[in-house]
């Protein structure tokens, strides 16, 4: 309904506030009068008629009243119950509502924020406990947004061409990141957000329906169906995380390594070359067909990681090709590829890299500069969960010190 008011109104906080205008009417309404026949056409219809009473009552220019008053002519002709489906076309509706809440004016946090608003439809209360920020703080970003998307009079409507695949970048960066925060937590007491994982996986099969000829989308879906699929297996009983090699991969979701092999597929069909999100489904995949964590093929993953260092050069993707290369290679050879990145300004304060240290160096029986590195790793972290996991392996490296 806030896709299509746009079209109207112009203005995404003008079209959520006619929408819930209408959906107060439909309360107020209904009990007595009964459900419509087509409730969402009477929704949208009653929505369009508070547009249109707000925007005469507003200094607006003649062309615009012209423009308004052609609406109301064809809105009372046509009974709430008899205009047919909610609106017309509700994909296109829907494809430019993401566009436009991930638009690269926005910075990425109000791009999420507005995102998990306006298209997802959380209030602004759970979006904060999602992120685990204060909902003043999230209030503001989503009003800021709306402000700055009508002062920058974005226009309202699909990108094609160019500027599609330009902007279609913004709306994956946007959900992959709901995705991200959702699967491992920057902070509070929790590993996983399960919530924000599942809107995130929503919002991603919604595109690949809207935009079918799209490989990175379909990359995208395929990444985080296959992620998703080890939730279960990513923490035990008691909450504490499971590290990848330690799973219980019987407890991996089968139906959704299905779904997401299945994306994968379809982007490898459409492939117009390999984007990012393909190739870190395809590292996904790898970890899913192994049944056994020993069968898991980590020259294959190796390889895929030095391709995507390649297209999307980052200290992070360097970080895990390292740790693919201890894998294939051994792990002097990704102590030696983990040396520049200690350099980096901006791993300074990312646990993973002393966690991939420690790792490396107990798999040396380096055991206590293992530690040492686990230790520095905990400091880094806001995750409680992380913290105890890292200074538990801290301690059981100092014992294995001890013990040699």
């Amino acid at each position: 309904m806030i896709g299509g008011l746009m079209r109207i109104v112009r203005d995404v906080g003008l079209a959520e506030d006619m929408g819930q205008e209408a959906l107060l009417a439909a309360l107020q309404q209904w009990p007595e009068t009964g459900i419509p026949t087509n409730p969402g056409a009477w929704l949208m219809t009653t929505a369009k008629r508070r547009a249109i009473d707000y925007f005469r009552h507003q200094s607006m220019s003649a062309a615009k009243n012209e423009e308004l008053a052609r609406t109301v002519a064809v809105l009372e002709q046509t009974t709430p119950d008899l205009a047919g489906r909610l609106d017309d076309p509700v994909g296109d509706d829907l494809l430019r509502l993401i566009f436009i809440a991930c638009h690269p004016v926005l910075s990425r946090e109000s791009r999420a924020a507005l995102t998990l608003r306006v298209v997802g439809g959380l209030t602004t209360s759970e979006i904060a406990r999602s992120f685990l920020t204060g909902e003043a703080t999230i209030a503001q970003r989503i009003v800021r947004a709306k402000r700055t998307l009508a002062e920058a009079k974005i226009p309202f409507e699909v990108p094609r061409g160019a500027e599609l695949s330009a902007r279609l970048g913004s709306v994956l960066e946007v959900i992959y990141l709901i995705f991200n925060e959702g699967y491992s937590a920057t902070a509070g007491a929790d590993l996983m957000r399960t919530a924000l994982c599942e809107e995130a996986l929503r919002l991603g099969r919604v595109l690949a329906e809207l935009e079918t000829a799209e490989p990175e989308v379909h990359g995208l879906v395929a990444l985080m169906e296959i992620q998703a699929s080890r939730a279960r297996a990513r923490v035990s009983a008691s909450g504490e995380p499971i590290l990848l090699l330690d799973q219980n991969r019987a407890l991996w979701d089968r139906l959704l390594i299905g779904r997401g092999l299945a994306a994968l597929e379809r982007a490898e069909k459409l492939a117009r070359g390999k984007g990012p999100y393909r190739l870190q489904a395809e590292i996904a995949a790898c970890h899913a067909r192994a049944l056994r964590a020993e069968d898991t093929d980590w020259e294959r993953i190796m390889q895929l990681y030095g391709e995507l260092v390649g297209i999307m050069p980052s200290p992070v993707v360097e970080l895990n090709r390292a740790v693919a290369v201890g894998f294939a290679r051994g792990p002097e050879e990704a102590l030696k590829l983990l040396e520049p990145l200690q350099r980096e300004p901006s791993m300074k304060n990312y646990h993973l890299l002393p966690s991939v240290r420690g790792d490396m160096l107990a798999r040396l029986g380096r055991n206590a500069e293992a530690a040492v590195e686990f230790e520095r790793a905990a400091e880094m972290t806001q995750n409680a969960r992380e913290q105890k996991l890292l200074r538990e392996r801290a301690r059981k490296s100092r014992e294995a010190e001890q013990g040699a």
